[in-house]
């Protein structure tokens, strides 16, 4: 079981290095949370579609690495296998923002409106 960790990690590390989107998608992540802790929205919304977003990514990563590996030269299954690993992660990020929205939102306007002396 130590091992398994101990490859994810390297997983982990290795997504953080060379995936730009990972590392965009972190940051966002963290963002959401940050909000959600001096909103005083509920986390366990955000934590669920972040980390299937995230999930998605490694995955949308790990499919192109292969699909390279395989088929180095342009193929449409090839390509077409590509997209459809990305469209997992856009749909995913897409359904992360409107949770993100209906969830954050309300509180956060509540929170601004009474910073500003409005309520």
């Amino acid at each position: 079981m130590t091992r398994s960790f101990a490859f994810a990690a390297a997983g982990l590390r290795l997504a953080w290095r060379d995936q730009p989107n990972f590392r965009v998608e972190v940051g966002l992540a963290v963002g959401a949370l940050v909000l959600c802790w001096w909103t005083g929205a509920d986390v366990v919304p955000v934590l669920a579609m972040t980390g299937l977003v995230l999930a998605l990514e490694l995955v949308n990563s790990a499919v192109e690495g292969l699909v390279d590996l395989v088929h180095p030269e342009r193929h449409a299954l090839a390509a077409a296998v590509k997209d459809l690993a990305a469209a997992a992660v856009l749909v995913a990020a897409a359904a992360a923002l409107l949770v993100g929205l209906v969830v954050i939102g309300p509180p956060l306007v509540a929170t601004l409106t009474a910073a500003m002396g409005g309520g």
